[in-house]
């Protein structure tokens, strides 16, 4: 049973907080101020996100460690999913502010997702549908599986 959601809280902070086994939440890295969590409604298998710990809706917002933290993490999070899945290209995002497209304006958060050439389709194109071949928890196993083992976010 899901815990109830701290309204006071973003629903990153929330699922980090929740205290369900990660495997249930999807996190796949957890280090000292940052995490990284598989995005619950991904663009393609693989497709994650590496935010701080803590809500912050701006970049510049972050702390020096958590800037720090965040940056390495994310560059774990391209190694994992290159490991992971031999894409040929791999996209790195940010989307500040919900005229930028962000779906959690009060929590900024890093996109890294695989990319093959020729990936995008018809379908998901015009009808905004997404057919994933793997579920969430092969992706989650893969993942953690490909994770960086003495990362520079885990050295501190």
């Amino acid at each position: 049973q899901a815990p109830e959601r701290d309204p006071s809280k973003s629903l990153f902070e929330n699922i980090e907080q929740s205290g369900l086994p990660d495997e249930q939440t999807y996190i796949v890295h957890r280090g000292k101020r940052c995490f990284a969590l598989l995005n619950a409604f991904p663009y393609t298998s693989g497709h994650l996100m590496v935010l701080p710990k803590r809500a912050v809706p701006e970049i510049e917002l972050l702390d020096e460690d958590e800037h720090c933290e965040l940056w390495q993490l994310v560059r774990d999070a391209v190694i994992a999913v290159k490991t992971a899945y031999r894409p040929d290209g791999v996209n790195i995002g940010v989307n500040l502010g919900t005229a930028a497209g962000a779906g959690v304006p009060d929590h900024l958060h890093v996109h890294v997702l695989p990319r093959w050439s020729a990936d995008t389709n018809f379908t998901t194109t015009v009808a905004e549908l997404r057919v994933l071949p793997e579920a969430l928890s092969a992706t989650w196993r893969k993942l953690v599986d490909a994770w960086p083992r003495n990362g520079a976010a885990d050295q501190g």
